[in-house]
């Protein structure tokens, strides 16, 4: 029994070892998917009235500082979300996150309105300070959405995901300070 729990704490002292901060929350310097293991490219806080919203950590299987590569690219990839505020509600998050596909698409939401309607499904269950978002794209797949390790819907489509991590990462990004540390470039 002594082994065991020597074990469990070795375990959960490491995963403090594997971990970066921002914002005041860890993020793990490393996902496994199924597809393969992704590796932090880079991380940021999103800050909105000079309030930390949430911190973000953008994982890929090769490091990368090419915005439209990544977004354009069929890869696996992933962006975590770690919310760092209690004031930030599902409402809050769902007007973002439509005005975020907004720009990410040029204004051009149409084709993929569906998906974004699903998409953003996810959030109406409420949001908490400390609840963890993982958006894990995977060819075969799409977008896996997990709230806090829990899988909570799949969504299709490959100009989905385009859009989705354009969010963060296009031209347009909801923050231009986040995209740099996305891109490994803070």
């Amino acid at each position: 029994m002594k082994s065991i729990l020597t074990l469990v704490a070795a375990a959960l002292l490491s995963a403090n070892v594997f971990a970066v901060e921002v914002g005041g929350v860890q993020l793990p310097e490393s996902l496994k998917t199924d597809a393969q293991p992704l590796a932090l490219n880079g991380t940021g806080v999103r800050s909105k009235f000079f309030m930390d919203i949430y911190a973000a950590g953008l994982y890929l299987s090769e490091t990368s500082s090419e915005a439209p590569s990544i977004i354009s690219q069929d890869k696996p990839m992933a962006l975590r979300l770690h919310i760092t505020s209690g004031l930030l509600t599902a409402e809050k998050m769902e007007t973002a996150t439509r005005e975020g596909f907004e720009k990410s698409t040029g204004g051009n939401v149409a084709p993929i309105q569906g998906t974004i309607d699903e998409f953003i499904d996810t959030f109406r269950d409420g949001i908490v300070e400390n609840d963890i978002f993982d958006f894990v794209y995977t060819p075969a797949a799409g977008v896996n959405v997990f709230k806090n390790g829990e899988l909570k819907k799949t969504v299709k489509g490959l100009d989905f995901k385009q859009a989705l991590f354009g969010i963060w990462l296009s031209d347009d990004a909801v923050s231009d300070d986040l995209k740099e540390g996305l891109l490994g470039s803070i």
